[in-house]
């Protein structure tokens, strides 16, 4: 596990609200050394930590409106099997593995309704699936972010905390 910082943190923000920033931007954002920033770059990529710098897509603006996660429940022993037939499909996004009565959560993206509906036949005649739920998305009040997180778990009482604080210290 790697133990990050606020310094960490903060990086990670700006990098997070702009991915294009260049390391001597990113510096003197911080009021650190460009080495400074390009080593702790290195560490967040080394360790996987950072794993890439991706554009977010509002892919209504592209004519895919329609977001939708998908519980799929398997056959014993069928995760690897389905995951991979899933992947051949353009419209799963994401795939988690889950506890609970569901044991795949798949999120996928299509232009229409009747769109949603033949991908959902597809997904649903594949084999080792048993049963199949699914919930559109309307909005999202919420996309996903990590700042937040990131901040919680350095806490209020200085650098170098890579767990939560103990309630009692917060």
């Amino acid at each position: 596990m790697l133990s990050i910082d606020k310094l960490d943190v903060q990086l990670l923000g700006l990098l997070g609200k702009d991915s294009r920033m260049s390391v001597a931007e990113l510096a003197n954002s911080l009021g650190v050394a460009r080495n400074t920033v390009q080593s702790r770059m290195k560490r967040m990529e080394t360790s996987g930590l950072l794993t890439g710098f991706r554009p977010n897509l509002d892919l209504a603006q592209v004519g895919i409106p329609i977001q939708a996660f998908v519980g799929l429940e398997l056959e014993q022993g069928k995760l690897t099997a389905v995951g991979n037939r899933l992947v051949d499909l353009p419209e799963v996004i994401e795939i988690h593995a889950t506890t609970g009565r569901e044991d795949l959560l798949v999120r996928v993206a299509t232009s229409t309704h009747a769109e949603l509906q033949k991908l959902l036949e597809k997904i649903a005649n594949l084999p080792g699936i048993t049963h199949s739920t699914t919930t559109i998305a309307l909005t999202s009040p919420l996309p996903y972010r990590i700042q937040p997180l990131l901040e919680h778990l350095t806490g209020e009482s200085g650098w170098g905390r890579s767990t939560a604080l103990p309630r009692s210290q917060r």
